[in-house]
């Protein structure tokens, strides 16, 4: 369960995260799981992305789009390309790890089939392919 608190911080996050395009798209996505890595860590912003996300989609009757290992996989490679920089600013970051802003990046980690299934949906499952690391596998 969800503390107020922690609502307002994503709630935050999330409207930073938007500001500049109004849209929520993938870039807007990895801008927001940045600020929360900056903001709680890298586990604590797994959960505080993983239940914000989990709980907008419900929202927006779309709980489907919810997906564990996608959400938790995201955090990892932020959390390291932030280690790695520890870059002030979104967009010094974002130009500096460029490979974060494609939404097939997940594909050079896992088998399309582990990122579909039912498992990977609703619990983490390890990468198949390659370790979630830098530097990102070609």
């Amino acid at each position: 369960m969800t503390s107020p608190s922690t609502d307002n911080v994503f709630r935050e996050l999330m409207a930073e995260a938007m500001a500049a395009t109004g849209g929520f798209g993938h870039r807007e996505h990895v801008h927001l799981t940045w600020l929360a890595v900056r903001r709680v860590g890298m586990p604590g912003a797994v959960a505080l992305v993983g239940e914000g996300i989990e709980r907008t989609a419900r929202a927006a009757g779309a709980p489907g789009k919810f997906h564990v290992t996608m959400t938790r996989a995201w955090v990892e490679l932020v959390a390291g390309c932030e280690a790695e920089c520890g870059l002030p600013d979104f967009e010094a970051f974002a130009a500096r790890h460029a490979g974060l802003l494609d939404k097939g990046l997940l594909d050079r980690f896992y088998r399309p089939a582990t990122l579909s299934s039912a498992e990977a949906r609703a619990r983490w499952v390890e990468p198949d392919l390659a370790p979630l690391a830098l530097p990102f596998p070609s």
